[in-house]
């Protein structure tokens, strides 16, 4: 399996709902650095997985929409716990669109999987991964 990665980051603020998260329930900011994985069996015609300038993109372009806002105040995620693992999936939810979309370039089509990792300090992350539908 042929695998690539790109990196951003985004800086964010939110709060949680629920006594689990002691003082987190209230506002508080965060800066993840975003780690995306994109997994393919071969690299045949172009000898790539994916246009890693169309890949770097469309992350730009997810995070973009949450950067320097408060979670809280987006209407999709109103009264969600905005997790590090939540906030993984959701990344890789529109990343998947990305690449359905064909804003990956030709190689997005022959994407297996995807990993998607927020790292919320040096010393804590987390991940959501998954196969992508074969587009034909």
């Amino acid at each position: 399996m042929f695998r690539v990665g790109i990196r951003d980051h985004v800086m964010i603020a939110h709060s949680f709902r629920g006594e689990l998260f002691g003082p987190a329930q209230r506002l508080h900011g965060a800066t993840y650095v975003v780690d995306v994985e994109l997994h393919r069996a071969s690299i045949a015609p172009h000898n790539v997985v994916v246009d890693i300038g169309r890949a770097t993109e469309a992350l730009r372009g997810v995070l973009a929409k949450l950067a320097f806002t408060n979670l809280d105040d987006h209407p999709e995620l109103a009264n969600v716990n905005t997790t590090t693992e939540f906030m993984a999936r959701y990344v890789f939810e529109r990343m998947a669109d990305a690449a359905a979309s064909g804003a990956l370039g030709p190689g997005g089509s022959e994407l297996a999987s995807m990993k998607v990792t927020l790292h919320e300090s040096h010393v804590a992350w987390a991940s959501y991964e998954g196969e992508l539908p074969r587009r034909e």
